[in-house]
């Protein structure tokens, strides 16, 4: 009785696994996206089908923002036989007649993860990404690795292999050095930049879609190295916290002139479910707070600087202070950077108030001017090495070479300021003045231009920066801050020439006035300023005047009406 009460309900067990299989399967064509939503502990079934007959193997990749998804070759992910990662992919080599096959696509995040997938075939003639992998997990590893931090992202991939025919075993990867094996393969490294301020996922998946092959990378990314089989299979470059950016390596056979992609990672160099500083909420409200600041002073100084010796001697001392300790209670301390910024900002304070006092006890105006002209030096330095001349191999090999570079420019600037202090010192307020401007607009809208002086904080403080590349996107919110700062800059320096060319070249030292008109007092006996008693006894006289009641003078004559 019991048998046959239990076999209609295995039989309705079976069918409803039946239908839950087709339910949740994909079918991938190849060279076409296709989209997949994913829920929690979901298993979906990827149908590869349609391979050409002429393809060796065949790469398939699945891309979500941020999430991570697993790509398996059985139901059940194991190690050596599945991938997790946010962009994943897996090589598949293909045998005689074999037209389809079928992978599996899992994950376990606890909330749906909408993602895009395809697969490229290629033939016996092209390399096979990762086909030497001895790092990783998978025997045949398409992926590249990434990492980031604050200040650099590394991408490692594993070493790729020489192609073959369908059923024939792969070339021994480390058998022979010659020009017929792997080792004549050729490496590209690739980047492209996502519009800037834009984290949607329609962004990233139609980016995507324009550089996952070959031919779409090299024609639209940017090619930043090429790598030979000897060298490490390891790039680094600058971190940009929330803008995105895609990586991805070309791997060329020179001999047979055939090349394959590796799967294109991406990152914001920052994270999506952080709750304090995520790519949403970049920005903490110090730094703001501290670059408006900084904005407004700078806006000042463009315009009037010059005439207001006094604010723009300041500005100039707080800046180069607070810069230089900030750079060194971060190389020394753990200090939160809260805590980091507001000690920089009060000695960057106590920095300006002894240039200004420096001028104003002694008047040495050229001691002053040789600071300012340090300024705008450090930020000409800066500039010259934001350009491509920056990632040089000669500057990003050899720190000496770097930092004498740069110290080169930075003390050349100041000589031109012994012939013409004031022309120099109002090109020094229109240009640093209208720079702190766009540092003010980067604190709340990001903009490339901010890594002209980024950059060079970045490798003060990291030892290990020095080899990253530090290529940044140049789009359209970095031509319109472009136009602002020259606009501002030549505004103001303009602005201040004309105003200031029939006053004196420099406004003379309050301390040194003081001590000219009182040996003026002592000389001239006609002064009447001369015959008045010294300031302790002028004290003491107004002292008893206000403690002592004042005798009557005798007699007092009535007023006439």
């Amino acid at each position: 009785m019991s048998r046959w009460s239990c076999g209609p309900l295995l039989l309705l067990c079976l069918v409803y696994e039946v239908q839950t299989q087709v339910e949740n399967r994909v079918v991938f064509l190849p060279g076409t996206f296709q989209n997949v939503s994913l829920s929690q502990n979901e298993t979906v079934q990827v149908v590869v089908s349609r391979v050409q007959t002429d393809a060796a193997f065949i790469t398939v990749q699945f891309h979500t923002q941020h999430h991570n998804t697993t790509l398996s070759y059985t139901r059940f992910p194991a190690a050596g036989e599945s991938h997790s990662a946010v962009d994943s992919g897996l090589v598949s080599p293909l045998d005689p007649g074999q037209t389809s096959m079928i992978l599996f696509l899992s994950t376990t995040n606890s909330e749906p993860v909408f993602g895009s997938g395809i697969i490229l075939p290629y033939s016996s003639s092209d390399p096979v990404p990762g086909g030497c992998n001895m790092e990783f997990n998978l025997n045949i590893d398409p992926n590249i690795y990434i990492h980031y931090n604050l200040y650099e992202t590394t991408i490692r991939f594993a070493p790729a292999n020489l192609g073959v025919v369908r059923g024939e075993p792969a070339p021994a990867c480390d058998a022979t050095s010659g020009p017929f094996s792997r080792w004549r393969l050729e490496y590209d490294v690739f980047q492209f930049f996502l519009p800037e301020n834009d984290l949607s996922e329609h962004s990233l998946f139609r980016a995507l879609e324009t550089v996952v092959d070959t031919e779409g990378m090299v024609s639209n990314g940017n090619k930043v190295l090429t790598l030979s089989s000897a060298d490490r299979t390891t790039a680094v470059f600058s971190s940009i916290p929330g803008q995105g950016v895609i990586y991805s390596v070309i791997v060329r056979d020179p001999l047979l002139n055939s090349s394959a992609s590796y799967v294109p990672v991406h990152t914001y160099a920052c994270s999506f479910s952080s709750t304090l500083d995520s790519c949403y909420t970049l920005g903490k409200i110090s730094t703001k707070i501290f670059f408006t600041i900084t904005g407004l002073a700078g806006l000042l100084i463009c315009f009037l600087g010059h005439r207001f010796f006094k604010c723009e001697l300041f500005c100039m001392g707080f800046s180069f202070t607070a810069f230089f300790f900030f750079v060194l209670i971060s190389r020394t301390t753990e200090l939160d950077y809260d805590i980091r910024l507001a000690l920089s900002a009060l000695i960057g304070i106590v920095g300006g108030i002894i240039l200004v006092m420096s001028w104003w006890r002694f008047g040495s105006v050229m001691a002053c001017i040789i600071v300012v002209g340090l300024m705008l030096g450090f930020l000409i330095a800066s500039t010259v090495l934001f350009t491509p001349l920056g990632d040089l191999d000669i500057f990003r090999r050899s720190d000496a070479v770097y930092w004498v570079t740069f110290s080169c420019i930075m003390i050349i600037v100041p000589l031109f300021f012994v012939r013409w202090p004031r022309q120099g010192n109002i090109v020094t307020c229109g240009v640093v003045g209208a720079y702190a401007v766009v540092l003010a607009v980067n604190a709340f809208v990001y903009t490339s231009l901010s890594y002209i002086t980024l950059n060079i904080l970045k490798r003060l403080l990291n030892s290990n920066f020095s080899g990253a590349f530090t290529d940044v996107p140049f789009q359209s919110i970095d031509y319109i801050l472009l136009s602002v700062w020259l606009v501002l800059g030549v505004s103001g320096i303009t602005l201040q020439l004309m105003r200031e060319r029939e006053r004196p070249f420099f406004p003379p030292s309050p301390y040194l006035m003081w001590l000219q008109e009182r040996e003026r007092r002592k000389t001239n006996v006609l002064d009447p300023s001369h015959h008045c008693p010294p300031l302790p006894n002028r004290f003491l006289s107004r002292v008893r005047q206000l403690t002592q009641r004042s005798e009557p003078a005798g007699e007092h004559t009535p007023l006439l009406l």
